[in-house]
């Protein structure tokens, strides 16, 4: 128990949160934008899944992990236009074609990795992104180091934080995007194209959960294997839910369920003697408190989760 109040321990908390947090923080801002548009996508477990794929092979192939972030937000778009189609043009139940993708995606990754690489016991590597330092800010004392010397994928995912406040709050297409997810029908009658917006949501949403998938094989772990993303997708929207819908909520929400995972595997290797699964719990069962506390104070945008036919109007 010493260990855990040492400088240290503190240090590679601190910067295990901000590195697990930011897949979580992606794929949480693609639900963000879902939902504001009044989709629910719960299939962000699958759209990770094949940007992973899509990302670590492209990073394989050519050594480069730029090349596999953005082959991962492609296949993100790719994979989630399946479910666009369905919901948006379709009218389908989101819920039921959400869960579809989250059974479709991660099996045809697993078919495609074992069709290429072949069934083995090693798995294949590729290149990982390096961490770039930011002049001055790196040598702020203590949190310098911490939070200054990351990979950009890191500073793009907290960046996007800011960008999502003052689009939907501070910008005439935010207020746009926001109303078709709150009224659509009144939307529809000022002018805004319902349909074509609730297609952009979903690129937006593919993209970056697209995103988030790659940044676990090009920047987190340099490997490829079924069950990577260990339901991070549902995590993630939870802290949809848990920050009430904004962008600095959801970002609060990321960082207090990437403080669980990074606990939680330094309390494997402290605790060697307790049961793994025990620790394996915190990050879930945290997830659950938070939906328990605070999901049903909000409800979100009005119309999310209703499908939209304009022959309704």
């Amino acid at each position: 128990m010493e260990s855990l109040f040492t400088w240290n321990f503190a240090s590679e908390i601190v910067l295990s949160t901000f590195r697990m947090a930011t897949p979580l923080l992606l794929v949480a801002l693609a639900e963000l934008y879902s939902e504001r548009a009044g989709l629910v996508n719960i299939g962000l477990d699958g759209i990770m899944s094949f940007g992973a794929l899509a990302g670590f092979m492209i990073s394989y192939l050519t050594g480069n992990p730029f090349l596999g972030i953005l082959a991962g937000a492609l296949g993100g778009v790719l994979v989630n236009m399946v479910y666009a189609f369905c919901t948006v043009t379709l009218c389908a139940e989101q819920t039921v074609y959400g869960m579809a993708l989250n059974i479709f995606a991660p099996a045809i990754s697993a078919f495609i990795y074992r069709v290429y690489f072949g069934v083995s016991s090693t798995l294949a590597q590729a290149t990982l992104m390096k961490t770039i330092a930011i002049p001055v800010l790196k040598d702020i004392p203590f949190i310098g180091p911490l939070l200054f010397n990351q990979t950009p994928m890191v500073y793009f995912a907290y960046l996007m934080v800011p960008f999502t406040a003052v689009f939907f709050n501070r910008t005439k297409a935010g207020l746009s995007y926001k109303s078709v997810g709150e009224y659509p029908k009144a939307a529809e009658t000022l002018g805004i194209n319902v349909v074509r917006q609730k297609y952009v949501a979903c690129i937006i949403c593919g993209l970056l959960a697209g995103i988030g998938g790659a940044y676990l094989t090009t920047c987190y772990v340099n490997t490829y294997s079924d069950g990577i993303v260990a339901g991070r997708g549902f995590i993630a929207l939870s802290a949809v839910i848990f920050g009430h819908w904004t962008g600095s909520g959801v970002l609060m929400a990321c960082l207090l369920f990437g403080f669980c995972d990074a606990l939680q595997l330094k309390l494997q290797i402290i605790s060697k003697d307790t049961p793994y699964q025990l620790f394996q719990m915190i990050p879930y069962v945290c997830t659950l408190a938070a939906l328990a506390i605070m999901g049903a104070k909000k409800a979100g945008p009005k119309a999310k989760g209703k499908p939209y036919l304009r022959e309704e109007r």
